[in-house]
């Protein structure tokens, strides 16, 4: 098992995906002290697959379903289909599985960067948070700043603002370490609005599982520089739970969005 110190080289050692055939590649799995596989990272692995499927091109968007609990400690095995590949865009069928079954499935679509209209209509990024605004997110092993708390006794609005900053790494990692960050807070940004309860309480007052996450990907990902998650929860009905965000550079520049939908089963 991982300990703060060693999780970023254990997560960067899970983007180094093996060949096992045509289309096949195998991610070993992070070591960690938890229940279940982390959604986020089968949404890593998911975008390095994709990557791989069809060189040369950029992850425009990824579309992940989360079928069944994966195990942790076992590695996941991706199958990839390449349905279409042109000269600018192309699409790829991933397939994660374990022992037990198939865990996930996930639909990308990848495009050629190139030069063409630039603009955004977003509101602009807020002042980055001092150094006494630190939190600690399990699983995001790197400096993270807050204004609000995510985890509140009190009945707050279900919107977070989560300064993060991914370290230094290959170019190439860069959609796949931002898809990792988006996983982690939009059910505790749904769980806001509810007195009395926040994330630590899962398993006792309500049982929660991500069941469907995309990201998309408006510009390429630089790594190294401070990035806000701008997010919030329109929905929590029938037993599920619903978020959307924004991932924009200290300057403001929209870089990706991401939407998730989650199983919120109060007990």
């Amino acid at each position: 098992m991982t300990t703060d110190t060693d999780l970023w080289p254990d997560l960067l050692g899970c983007l180094d995906l093996t060949p096992r055939g045509t289309g096949v590649h195998e991610g070993r799995s992070q070591q960690l002290a938890y229940r279940r596989l982390f959604g986020g990272q089968l949404l890593a692995q998911f975008a390095r697959a994709a990557l791989l499927a069809a060189p040369g091109k950029g992850l425009k968007s990824l579309h992940t379903q989360f079928l069944r609990e994966g195990r942790t400690g076992e590695p996941v095995r991706y199958e990839t289909e390449v349905p279409q590949e042109g000269r600018t865009f192309a699409a790829a069928r991933i397939v994660a599985r374990q022992e037990h079954g198939v865990v996930a499935v996930a639909n990308a679509s990848l495009h050629t960067w190139e030069e063409g209209p630039d603009r955004q209509t977003v509101d602009p990024a807020p002042a980055l948070p001092g150094p006494e605004r630190g939190v600690e997110l399990p699983l995001l092993p790197w400096e993270s700043r807050a204004v609000a708390d995510l985890d509140t006794e009190k009945s707050e609005p279900p919107v977070f603002e989560l300064w993060t900053r991914i370290p230094e790494a290959h170019r190439s990692l860069g959609p796949a370490l931002l898809a990792y960050a988006t996983d982690l807070t939009p059910i505790g940004t749904a769980l806001r609005p509810v007195a009395g309860v926040t994330q630590p309480d899962s398993g006792r007052a309500f049982a929660s599982a991500v069941t469907s996450h995309t990201v998309w990907f408006h510009r390429p990902v630089e790594l190294g520089d401070w990035l806000l998650l701008r997010q919030h929860s329109p929905v929590a009905a029938h037993g599920r739970c619903f978020g959307r965000g924004d991932v924009l550079t200290e300057q403001g520049l929209l870089l990706a969005s991401y939407a998730q939908e989650a199983l919120l089963r109060f007990l």
